[in-house]
């Protein structure tokens, strides 16, 4: 397939926090993976991780899951390592990629010795356990899936591409 462009819509408590295109790298009917420059204004520094201009993120967005996964690189392409953002699943319509950020966060470094649960305390004061507790619930599943793949050995396996149908190349 090749590359088209798509404007990511990134939405908080109904409203848009960021806008941003980036290039559809492969959508297989239930994840969507695409690459994009960082696209806030200046650097970001959490402590932990910065990100800054010339950062390249390779994020991934599925249409049945409670997260988004993004793969932070310098623009050099050495892996700083991956945040992920709980979210509704997203949804992928008219060229827009529109995803509802949940406030849980998850880091993971290149080298896997970090991972670290972010926002817990925005995400317990959004009001979203009163408002739609079924959601709540599934931000918080999908936070601790995120949380055992990452201590199990990383993301990899997670992120791997999977075989397109009818492909029988591992026979």
């Amino acid at each position: 397939m090749s590359a088209r462009s798509v404007e990511v819509a990134l939405v908080k408590a109904g409203r848009t926090k960021i806008r941003y295109p980036a290039d559809v790298v492969r959508d297989d009917g239930t994840r969507v993976t695409v690459t994009a420059p960082w696209a806030a204004p200046g650097v970001r520094d959490f402590g932990f991780v910065r990100f800054e201009p010339g950062d390249v993120f390779t994020e991934h967005y599925w249409r049945n899951r409670w997260f988004a996964v993004k793969e932070v690189r310098t623009g050099a392409g050495t892996l700083k390592g991956w945040y992920c953002d709980i979210t509704r699943p997203a949804v992928l319509r008219d060229g827009h990629l529109l995803v509802e950020d949940l406030d849980l966060d998850l880091w993971v470094s290149a080298d896997g010795s970090s991972v670290l649960r972010l926002d817990e305390d925005e995400f317990e004061d959004s009001g979203l356990a009163d408002r739609d507790p079924e959601a709540a619930d599934a931000a918080r599943r999908a936070l601790d899936e995120l949380e055992r793949l990452a201590l199990a050995g990383g993301l990899a396996g997670l992120l791997a591409p999977s075989d397109p149908p009818g492909d029988d190349s591992s026979r």
